[in-house]
């Protein structure tokens, strides 16, 4: 073996080194429910966004002559009891319900986040901070939202604030527990001794090292709120009808399940397929991104 080429092995180790982010995004690609889930919940998100393309008829145009049309060419979902295209409002239900879903995780991300994290680092406000999430989390979820909409009424934007108030302290307790242990850290007590300011020690040592089971309890997150919203206007609290969303189409269709049964059952599954989607991504992010989980693997 000539005599330069240990010297070149060992340039190109560097070179062949993967970084942790590229290797998580590679472990993700070869996890079968991530995959799976990512398949499920892309479709729907497609069709949502390309909403406008996929279908040109408004999903609230009236057609008596139509009613009650079962799945043809004509009609590729079937129309309701008002003659509107059941197609165009599943389209539409699948965009409303992408947005509010999205909504929510924001809001979580961000407040759930900033609680979570100010009780984790402070000792004195975590006392205070806790207790006003345990009264929130002594309430089932739904039921506390159903509350929330029945004071404030229903709208888009009363359900979307309804299960960010639910869903909040949740989140806040998970970023709450990571932020308790990653405090305790060496590095992290080496820039306290250093004089690094509190802010910053969240900023740059904390919150980036508890990224992954947030982004683990958003993914679930986005399920529960897109389930919960369909809740809501299936009892009336959520958008207020006409506005196409999946609660609102599987209201309209229970009084006609034995002449109509595809307009409770089509949304229905646009419901269950986005939900199970959006289960199987978390359950594959959890597994990649949990050490503990990799370990026992």
């Amino acid at each position: 073996m000539p005599a330069g080429a240990p010297l070149e092995d060992e340039l190109e180790v560097p070179e062949r080194r993967q970084s942790p982010l590229r290797m998580t995004v590679v472990r993700l690609f070869r996890h079968q429910l991530f995959l799976s889930g990512l398949v499920l919940f892309g479709l729907i998100a497609v069709v949502g966004v390309l909403a406008p393309l996929l279908t040109d008829i408004n999903p609230n145009k009236l057609g008596m002559r139509t009613r009650f049309q079962a799945p043809d060419a004509a009609f590729l979902f079937g129309t309701d009891n008002f003659g509107r295209s059941l197609w165009s409002r599943t389209v539409w239900g699948a965009q409303l319900s992408m947005m509010i879903g999205l909504s929510v995780v924001l809001l979580n991300a961000v407040f759930g986040t900033l609680i979570g994290a100010l009780a984790g680092y402070f000792p004195r406000l975590d006392n205070v901070l806790m207790r006003v999430n345990d009264a929130l989390m002594a309430f089932p979820a739904i039921l506390l939202a159903i509350a929330i909409t029945a004071v404030l009424g229903p709208s888009i934007v009363n359900a979307i604030l309804a299960l960010a108030i639910v869903y909040i302290p949740r989140t806040a307790r998970i970023v709450r527990a990571s932020v308790i242990v990653l405090r305790e850290m060496e590095y992290v007590q080496a820039a306290i001794a250093a004089g690094a300011g509190h802010w910053r020690i969240l900023r740059r040592h904390i919150l980036p090292n508890a990224m992954a089971p947030l982004i683990v309890q958003l993914s679930f997150l986005f399920a529960y709120a897109v389930l919960s919203e369909a809740t809501l206007s299936f009892l009336g609290l959520g958008a207020v009808p006409p506005t196409p969303t999946w609660g609102n189409i599987m209201a309209e269709g229970r009084q006609y399940m034995v002449e109509a049964p595809w307009i409770i059952t089509i949304p229905g599954i646009a419901l269950m397929i986005t939900v199970m989607g959006l289960n199987l991504l978390g359950d594959g992010l959890r597994d990649v991104l949990d050490p503990r989980l990799r370990i026992q693997q």
